[in-house]
């Protein structure tokens, strides 16, 4: 909890501060009243008095003024009379001060405190066009408020950035701060940097109730050039092959926004005008001018298959492996098929029927161009070494 003066003229100081939620309860009234005198209102209006000794579900049991003990069934009781509230127990959770003043009366201030259960994610909606060349993309913040508290008319801010958190003895919430920047509306949020993050304000109050989900727009639709991918990881039993959509997030793409991490959701409108979902994935949090590769999902009409033809021992510390792999279009047009195999460590291409990449020391990269209809077989020779 912070405390500031908003007077500047008073000095206040904060010197203790006493966090309590020891909430009332039947069970606890009952507990602080042991030994203590209270009241029985018997249904037919007797009254019985003295000190608890002991209560549970089905009877009380009192001690009269007189020392004699005295046990009242509780299907007897219409009301029990306290005479007031226990000590140490509220009604609802209390934060307290020990302050000290320089003078006596009412003054300003400003007290701040972080919540859990508020989150907020970006929620993107891609529209792919009929060409399948352009994204028109819309971004919203998704604010999720499970704080138990309605936060009327609230100047939101949103952080973007990862922010670390310090570690704690017991669980804690999931904190999870992304953000964006993006052209300023006028009921839209304003974007600046803020230290090694992006701060992000909303210039008009907005009410967050307690469980709700709100969601706000934060950039006005961008349209973006993509070009439409295929890809196969290149594994035995494995004969699917991932469409992904790879653009730009740059001004010259109609982008150049830092995009939080966030789900993305694409579409594509039929000739009817219906909207059809293509598939989703997950960003991160992407700055300008950098890349993006989207997973769509897997492509009906191309098919690759792996097969390991051959495997010999050279010698005591070399292997070779035959590998075959089938790539099958049965589309109406070409596709080019981009197959990556990795490969681990200490391994050399002995023999390649067509051209790869080196994309890592563990993995290579064919690019396969696969007619319409047609059948294409890479052939490759891996050769491992053990030092």
């Amino acid at each position: 909890v912070r405390f500031k003066t908003l007077d500047s003229r008073r000095k206040i100081s904060i010197l203790e501060q006493n966090y309590q939620f020891d909430l009332v309860s039947q069970e606890k009234i009952y507990n602080r009243y042991i030994d203590r005198q209270i009241e029985l209102i018997a249904n037919d209006g007797k009254i019985y008095s003295g000190a608890l000794l002991a209560y549970s579900s089905t009877s009380i049991t009192l001690k009269r003024k007189t020392g004699a003990l005295q046990i009242v069934r509780m299907d007897e009781i219409a009301n029990v009379n306290f005479p007031e509230l226990p000590d140490g127990l509220i009604t609802r959770p209390t934060l307290f001060w020990d302050y000290i003043s320089d003078r006596a009366g009412k003054a300003k201030c400003e007290v701040s405190y972080q919540t859990a259960g508020m989150s907020w994610t970006a929620e993107y909606v891609a529209t792919l066009n009929d060409n399948e060349d352009k994204l028109d993309l819309s971004g919203w913040s998704s604010i999720d408020n499970r704080s138990g508290k309605t936060y009327t008319d609230a100047r939101l801010k949103l952080v973007a950035g990862d922010i670390h958190r310090a570690t704690r003895p017991r669980p804690q919430p999931m904190y999870k701060t992304v953000g964006l920047e993006m052209a300023v509306m006028d009921a839209g949020f304003q974007e600046k940097a803020f230290f090694e993050y992006h701060l992000y304000t909303l210039p008009r109050p907005s009410t967050i109730a307690n469980n709700e989900i709100k969601q706000l727009s934060l950039f006005p639709p961008a349209q973006a050039g993509v070009s439409k991918e295929y890809f196969y990881r290149a594994s035995s039993g494995n004969k699917k092959v991932d469409v992904k959509l790879r653009f730009a997030n740059s001004q010259a793409n109609g982008l150049g926004m830092p995009l939080p991490g966030g789900r993305v959701r694409i579409f594509k409108n039929d000739s009817d005008g219906s909207t059809i979902l293509l598939g989703e994935d997950r960003i991160d949090h992407t700055p300008r001018d950098e890349e993006l590769l989207l997973t769509v999902g897997q492509a009906f009409d191309l098919v690759a298959e792996e097969t390991t033809l051959d495997r010999r021992n050279l010698s005591k510390i070399t292997t070779e492996y035959d590998y075959k792999i089938s790539l099958r279009n049965r589309k109406d047009e070409d596709a080019t098929i981009h197959v990556i195999k990795g490969l681990g460590f200490d391994w050399t291409i002995s023999k390649t029927s067509h051209p790869y990449e080196k994309k890592s020391a563990q993995e290579i990269q064919f690019d396969i161009k696969v007619p319409a209809g047609k059948e294409v077989e890479l052939l490759f020779t891996v050769r491992y070494v053990r030092q």
